[in-house]
């Protein structure tokens, strides 16, 4: 008997919303009356680059339990980070537990110069250009978490909202001038509608006296066939 293969459906996958990274990945015990109970913790970090991030930490007996609880979290705990272009507008400096982290914002084309977890936090934010250090502990939870806090902290200066402000400008510039350019185009739209309307009243016409010149030789014809057979006809003497 032969062997009949069903062809597969190829789905396309869908974009992602948010980009997913696994910071750690811990193996944690808990004591209880009867022993102990091994469960893993992950810490994830999520992002669009695009300004959006957030942190989640899942426990659970499965890695892939884990991965997935401490994605829900950081979905609910999402962050808005106020961007200078691709830096963050000022300096700042944070003391989170035992983990102290610096950041200084950069010019263009200098790079994402970060290390460790805060370089994996930093390019889900989006941000490209920016000047890091980690002092303190290297524990990578308190680092992310760190730097969390840091971006939090970050606010918008007078040059950013002058920025803002010389962009709806020019966006309204540009809008008022597409209106006048309609506004100029509209008589020679109706100039050039006009013309068409003329062209085909023009043809409307011509093929009416066409019709009509036929019905004409059409009923002159048949006089003139009556005329020849009454000449052809011999006169009776």
């Amino acid at each position: 008997m032969a062997k009949t293969f069903k062809k597969k459906r190829f789905t396309k996958k869908e974009p992602k919303e948010f980009e997913e990274e696994v910071i750690q990945i811990d193996r944690v015990t808990r004591v209880v009356k009867g022993g102990r109970k091994l469960r893993f913790r992950a810490t994830v970090a999520i992002g669009n680059k695009k300004g959006k991030v957030g942190i989640g930490i899942g426990k659970s007996q499965e890695v892939t339990g884990a991965i997935q609880k401490a994605i829900a979290k950081a979905k609910k705990n999402m962050l808005k980070v106020n961007l200078d272009g691709s830096t963050i507008p000022h300096n700042i400096k944070i003391k989170y537990k035992a983990s102290k982290i610096l950041l200084l914002p950069a010019s263009p084309g200098t790079g994402l110069i970060a290390g460790g977890t805060i370089r994996k936090v930093l390019e889900l934010a989006g941000v490209k250009d920016i000047l890091s250090k980690s002092y303190g502990t290297t524990n990578k939870l308190n680092n992310t978490k760190g730097t969390f806090e840091a971006l939090r902290m970050l606010k918008t200066t007078p040059r950013m909202l002058k920025r803002e402000q010389e962009k709806a400008t020019k966006k309204e510039e540009a809008k008022k001038q597409a209106k006048t350019e309609t506004k100029k185009d509209e008589p020679e739209v109706k100039q050039e509608k006009d013309k068409t309307e003329v062209k085909q009243v023009k043809d409307e016409t011509e093929v009416k006296q066409a019709k009509d010149s036929k019905k004409t030789t059409a009923k002159k014809a048949p006089e003139k066939t009556k005329e020849s057979k009454e000449e052809s006809k011999p006169n009776k003497q």
